[in-house]
């Protein structure tokens, strides 16, 4: 991990910090599972963002503004979001069509989220397939 994303992981607090890392590491395991290449861990807008080549980049955070939430940011001119909502949208909390909005109190819904982060993460090679091919 550079230093920057580092820095900025120190600065949560630990029970949204913890949960962050639940999503970081997921993201690892993907890429390495399915043998996407290196993951691209830097700093965009401030908030630590993740990219491969074959994928969309995306974005995760905690807001002071809504200290009990966390949050998982794509790129809202593709279909990810759109394919993300008809598969999961019941189950999950949207904000607009561009942040997941997950809750520190309840579990990370790990088999979901592992499912939305592979979307993104090969969205490339899915990109012209109905609901990305899911």
């Amino acid at each position: 991990m550079n230093k920057e994303v580092k820095n900025t992981f120190d600065k949560y607090p630990e029970n949204a910090r913890a949960k962050l890392f639940e999503i970081r590491e997921l993201v690892f395991q993907i890429a390495s599972e399915l043998g996407l290449g290196e993951v691209d861990e830097t700093l965009k807008w401030g908030e630590p963002s993740y990219s491969v080549k074959t994928g969309s980049p995306f974005r995760i955070d905690w807001k002071s503004k809504s200290p009990n939430n966390y949050y998982l940011f794509f790129n809202c001119q593709i279909k990810l979001v759109d394919t993300f909502r008809e598969l999961y949208g019941e189950k999950l909390h949207f904000q607009g069509n561009r942040a997941k909005v997950l809750c520190l109190s309840t579990s990370l819904p790990k088999v979901m989220i592992k499912s939305y982060l592979m979307l993104a993460l090969t969205y490339k090679q899915r990109k012209g397939l109905p609901l990305l091919g899911m």
